[in-house]
């Protein structure tokens, strides 16, 4: 890596510099005119064609630091792999570089494929940490690209093929724009009277339960982020915690593993309830909203549920009641994602799961609740479990959460 002096901030170039090694050579002497120093992270195939400046990170390193080699991905013909594979090097390199806190800004240009590579390398960096791609996928579905992360895109409007009076304009306020952002993450420092925070997950039938633990919190001397269990949101808060700037998390509303399982509109994806487990993090779980399936206005329902149990929850978002088999799978995947987890406590709410399935409600259902508490405690193996026969919005249980949450951080650090 070249030296770099205390006073700038750096810049990692992360591009592919067989196909865009002359934009990616304009964009480092700009970079350099703004007074930032440049580091430059090769995630191209071939050899570098337009590019003749320092290279920190070589195709070799990346395609290394992925666990391959460049020969191999060169053999293999499959672009998508090589894709994919550079795309998990360059995520390496940076989190080395993050780690080392020798990295201020991350800048990447690209089509499709460059894009997609420079995704997959800013995804697991700290939020606050600027990233700024620069793609000519920005004006449609940006959410391959931006995830649950911090990622600013910028639409290219033109093909990145070449300098002309369009380009020169908007990368040059790319090179501006991420030359400033380092420059004031370089020197940030954290705000006076800073607590440590807790990431929390809610859904509405769940609100009092999370208003009255985050209330419990705010007098322990926390401050609490709360994540709205829309799918976006717990993917957000798996990212917030991978980062490591959560002190814990208390996750009372995974419903969004319900419309994993059913085939709901709100699914965080197969990782949701796993960051706090892999990193450590203190966590408080419970079955919050588990007796729900989200979908959109009544009519978007598929037609195989024709004859389940619904909650019209207003118009434009339906309830389907999970049945007995599927809370006994919903119990099993949230033990399995617990168990032998440091740091963890799981809540079972015997007096049901949401508001909607307290006693005299539309989703009561005492046979699909207990298959799911028998399937969780079962499977949770190794972490302490708190059983009430409380419902989960329950506002006492919910201080408890709150406490046990205090004692997990406590006890971690």
């Amino acid at each position: 890596m070249p030296d770099t002096p205390d006073s700038r901030a750096t810049v990692v170039l992360v591009g592919t510099l067989d196909t865009k090694g002359a934009e990616y050579r304009w964009m480092a002497e700009t970079l350099a005119s703004h007074g930032v120093a440049v580091t430059v992270v090769d995630t191209g195939i071939r050899e570098p064609h337009g590019f003749d400046g320092a290279i920190a990170y070589s195709q070799s390193t990346v395609a290394e630091a992925a666990g391959t080699t460049i020969d191999a991905l060169r053999d293999g013909g499959d672009r998508g792999a090589a894709t994919a594979a550079m795309g998990e090097g360059a995520a390496a390199v940076l989190a080395s570089l993050s780690a080392d806190r020798a990295v201020d800004g991350v800048l990447a240009l690209g089509g499709s494929g460059g894009s997609a590579i420079a995704a997959r390398a800013v995804r697991d960096l700290p939020v606050g940490l600027p990233k700024l791609i620069v793609s000519t996928m920005a004006s449609g579905d940006v959410s391959p690209y931006v995830g649950a992360s911090d990622v600013t895109l910028m639409y290219s409007v033109v093909d990145i093929a070449g300098i002309n009076q369009i380009s020169r304009a908007v990368l040059g306020n790319a090179a501006a724009a991420i030359a400033a952002m380092a420059g004031a993450y370089r020197v940030r420092e954290p705000a006076a009277g800073d607590r440590p925070l807790i990431g929390a997950s809610m859904f509405g039938v769940t609100t009092p339960a999370v208003d009255a633990a985050r209330e419990r919190l705010d007098e322990l001397g926390y401050e609490v982020l709360v994540f709205h269990a829309t799918g976006s949101g717990g993917r957000a808060l798996e990212a917030l915690t991978r980062s490591g700037l959560l002190a814990g998390v208390l996750d009372l509303t995974t419903t969004e593993l319900a419309d994993e399982l059913v085939g709901g509109v709100l699914s965080a994806g197969p990782e949701r309830l796993t960051a706090a487990a892999a990193s450590g993090v203190p966590q408080v779980v419970s079955l919050g909203a588990l007796d729900m399936v989200n979908f959109g206005p009544e009519a978007t329902v598929p037609a195989r549920f024709a004859d389940r149990r619904f909650f019209v929850h207003n118009p434009t978002v339906t309830l389907m009641r999970t049945t007995v088999e599927e809370s006994a799978e919903l119990g099993r995947i949230v033990g399995d994602k617990l168990a032998g987890a440091a740091n963890t406590v799981l809540i079972v709410p015997r007096g049901g799961v949401s508001a909607l399935d307290a006693d005299g409600m539309p989703f009561r259902d005492e046979a699909a609740d207990a298959a799911l508490f028998d399937a969780v405690l079962a499977a949770a193996t190794g972490v302490t479990v708190i059983e009430s026969d409380a419902n989960i919005n329950d506002a006492a249980l919910a201080r408890r959460a709150a406490d046990e949450l205090h004692r997990l951080i406590g006890e971690a650090r």
